[in-house]
């Protein structure tokens, strides 16, 4: 069974940054779809973007609209971990973060595509 921890979460000013980190145990995630969701007050949890193993160590990366050209993922197999690296940050980012993974060979865009979820961390982008 594996469990995700998401770090790094916490309060900036618009136009700051902020990593995300997701740390997997019980299991080993390389081959995993590993993707980042988010959920703001009163809203329903939305995919961020989502990394997918085309064939050895060579991923790819989707993102939503939102946050394409702002937010990167990138992975370290050998810690088993995954980041989100998010620039630009606007008040309008401001939600709990969510790493999840499934075993899936395509990434899915909705929260039930996934098996694995972290409890989530705070990201506050102020104004």
């Amino acid at each position: 069974q594996v469990q995700l921890v998401e770090s790094g979460g916490g309060l900036v000013q618009a136009g700051g940054s902020l990593s995300l980190s997701c740390a997997a145990s019980g299991g080993t995630i390389s081959r995993y779809v590993v993707a980042w969701f988010r959920q703001a007050p009163g809203m329903e949890r939305e995919f961020v973007g989502a990394s997918t193993r085309i064939g050895g160590n060579v991923y790819s990366t989707n993102y939503a609209d939102s946050v394409k050209g702002r937010f990167s993922i990138s992975r370290n197999n050998a810690k088993n971990m995954v980041y989100l690296e998010m620039n630009s940050l606007k008040v309008e980012d401001t939600a709990v973060y969510y790493c999840a993974a499934d075993p899936a060979s395509i990434a899915p865009l909705t929260t039930d595509g996934y098996t694995f979820w972290g409890q989530g961390t705070q990201v506050t982008v102020s104004s």
